[in-house]
């Protein structure tokens, strides 16, 4: 970092290396969707097409632009040609409802909607609000001559928003949070030390208004490499892509990882081309991790860390084989603390709120500046600290171990009860293949644990007694309830409010 100027080291924009690479690499191929290529000299040409059109339609420089569409070659060259133009993107979730859409899109303050053909005709009846302008048609809108240059140093662009990325959510209208330049360059730096360049091929399954996918994705075409992005997952089809495709990187959450190695043949897809897999989004189960090691070509990274930013960590699993049921370390320049509910720091050992500060922070909820404040935990010496809600206790090296959402913690006769530590131990019965423990209100003890499963050939019951046996007193679980899948986001989270809104039985 530039103590005089605050650009961090090496800084680049990403939009100057698209440029670059169309100029220096034309041939080679920049981004491919379900069997579409576009190379790079053609989607640096349509990136350029893009800003300069945004700058016609007087789109400002710190504006935002919203895309409501599925993973498509023209989905990355909008994308890449608004960060040409200094302009912001706003992708938003299909999956959401129409009216959380259109609040979204309000909210994000964007003047031009992009939509596909199928989620023009989905949103058709939809009512938008009156300044927002509809693009349907990306080739009639684009302009033919290049744009304008960007007049801006890079010290002025790097706190400006980057993109705003909204949550998929269950209920209401979820949070913009707001991503910096400077927050994406930590992204798109920490690229190149696990194998990021031109002959890296990227493959991913998840959608593009994910922050899983774009801290994949964004390095990939930065540092010039070949971006292979799925429309939708499916299990036999991204082992037969990365195999044709000779796949070197991808990012994939834990349930997609689950369904990959439990194919019955995934041994016989040769996968060798692989230099780093990554994980993130959702707690990875630790035999599911030694599996992966054991099974599939390549390094092996975990990282944990908020769409917000603050402090993340790192595990590299490869290295660390005995560590698989942490976290990791924080990441080089990330600080990490446990607090207690009252705030203060919790000692050595104890389970505590994990909060965290880096350079990659976001710059807040859009327009939301309480719920940017409830967010934030302050250090006694004045620093701001991003509050995760999540759970954790610190090992003698360092290591870090979540045991779960502050909010899922059970308490039960008054004692903590975190749902992980129960499920880790159903997770060793050979029938089961999914769990998730929550509480459920009780008359006796205020909450009792309760396991939602996923198994075969096993009774609940069995299952009761079985992690009764092996849990100590205040853990042992009230109930049972198999299930043929747990209820998850598109990224894989478990929803455990849906499991205890769903909960039909009593507890005494």
């Amino acid at each position: 970092m530039n103590p005089e100027t605050g650009i961090p080291e090496g800084f680049r924009r990403i939009s100057d290396l698209v440029a670059s690479h169309g100029r220096e690499r034309p041939d080679a191929p920049a981004v491919t969707v379900e069997g579409q290529t576009l190379r790079w000299g053609a989607l640096a040409a349509r990136a350029a097409r893009v800003a300069a059109s945004l700058q016609r339609d007087g789109v400002p420089v710190g504006g935002a632009i919203a895309i409501i569409a599925f993973s498509s070659v023209d989905y990355v060259a909008l994308y890449m040609g608004a960060l040409m133009a200094g302009v912001a993107v706003a992708p938003m979730p299909p999956s959401a409802t129409p009216e959380q859409l259109a609040a979204m899109v309000s909210d994000s303050g964007a003047p031009l909607l992009f939509l596909d053909a199928a989620n023009a005709e989905a949103l058709s009846g939809t009512a938008m609000p009156a300044r927002i302008q509809r693009i349907e048609a990306l080739d009639s809108w684009l302009a033919d001559g290049p744009p304008a240059p960007l007049d801006l140093t890079d010290e002025a662009l790097l706190p400006l928003p980057f993109n705003i990325i909204y949550s998929s959510g269950t209920t209401g209208v979820p949070k913009g949070i707001v991503h910096s330049w400077r927050m994406r360059w930590a992204h798109i730096a920490g690229g190149l030390p696990v194998g990021y360049g031109p002959d890296a091929v990227t493959l991913l399954a998840t959608p593009l208004y994910s922050n899983t996918t774009l801290v994949s994705a964004l390095p990939c075409l930065a540092w010039g490499g070949h971006l292979v992005l799925m429309a939708k997952f499916d299990t036999r089809g991204f082992l037969e892509l990365a195999q044709k495709m000779r796949a070197t990187h991808s990012m994939l959450v834990p349930v997609q990882y689950r369904r990959i190695m439990d194919l019955p043949d995934f041994d016989r897809y040769d996968l060798s081309s692989f230099v780093m897999k990554f994980c993130t989004s959702a707690p990875f189960d630790a035999a599911l991790k030694a599996d992966v090691l054991k099974r599939w070509p390549g390094g092996l990274i975990e990282y944990y860390g908020m769409t917000e930013g603050g402090g993340g960590t790192v595990l590299i699993a490869h290295n660390h084989p005995d560590k698989l049921h942490t976290v990791g370390h924080p990441i080089p320049g990330h600080e990490i603390l446990l607090v207690n509910a009252d705030g203060t720091e919790a000692a050595p050992g104890e389970v505590g709120e994990l909060v965290g500060f880096s350079g990659a922070m976001m710059s807040g909820y859009a327009n939301r500046p309480e719920a940017t404040k409830a967010t934030q935990w302050v250090h006694p010496d004045g620093r701001i600290f991003i509050r995760t809600g999540d759970l954790a206790r610190r090992d003698s090296e360092g290591f870090i171990e979540l045991v779960g959402r502050a909010k899922d913690m059970i308490i039960s006769g008054g004692f903590n009860i975190y749902p992980i530590d129960i499920e880790q131990v159903l997770a060793e019965h050979p029938a089961v293949t999914d769990v998730a423990v929550v509480g459920i209100p009780s008359r006796a003890w205020g909450e009792s644990p309760v396991a939602f499963v996923v198994a075969e050939g096993v009774t609940p019951e069995e299952l009761r007694e079985w992690a009764n046996a092996r849990l100590g007193k205040v853990q042992r679980l009230a109930a049972v309830e198999l299930m043929q899948e747990l209820p998850r986001s598109v990224i894989g989270k478990v929803l455990k409010r849906e499991l205890r809104e769903g909960w039909g039985g009593q507890i005494p």
